[in-house]
């Protein structure tokens, strides 16, 4: 197996392993949904759900590029919630305050790493 496989498959199991913690554990991802969005069960379940299908998605090569461009939306959709918990983390006690903040660049990191690997390398 090559090294785009392999980046495929883990950029995979990252999304669908965290979409279907947003469903086993959905009062953790409520608790990072900033105030002043609403329904916060129904974006944690559309997220995760979204999580889901671009993981599997990463994996066929008909929707590997409409999937990283998906996933990409995604991460920039929930980034707020990366931003609250780290302007708010006194509610997060149990995670430690950088953690909180490495988050915000590991994203950004996370969407380059998922447009080399399912954009730009599928065309």
């Amino acid at each position: 197996m090559n090294t785009s496989a392999l980046q495929r498959y883990a950029i995979a199991a990252i999304f669908v392993a965290g979409g279907v913690a947003h469903f086993a554990a959905p009062g953790i991802y409520e608790k990072i949904v900033p105030p002043y969005l609403p329904d916060k069960r129904r974006l944690v379940e559309i997220s995760g759900a979204f999580e889901i299908l671009g993981g599997l998605g990463a994996l066929v090569p008909a929707t590997r590029q409409f999937s990283g461009w998906g996933l990409i939306a995604l991460l920039i959709a929930v980034f707020p919630a990366n931003a609250y918990m780290a302007t708010d983390a006194t509610r997060f006690d149990s995670i430690p305050r950088w953690a909180l903040y490495a988050r915000l660049p590991l994203q950004l990191l996370l969407i380059r790493w998922v447009y080399e690997t399912l954009i730009r390398r599928a065309k």
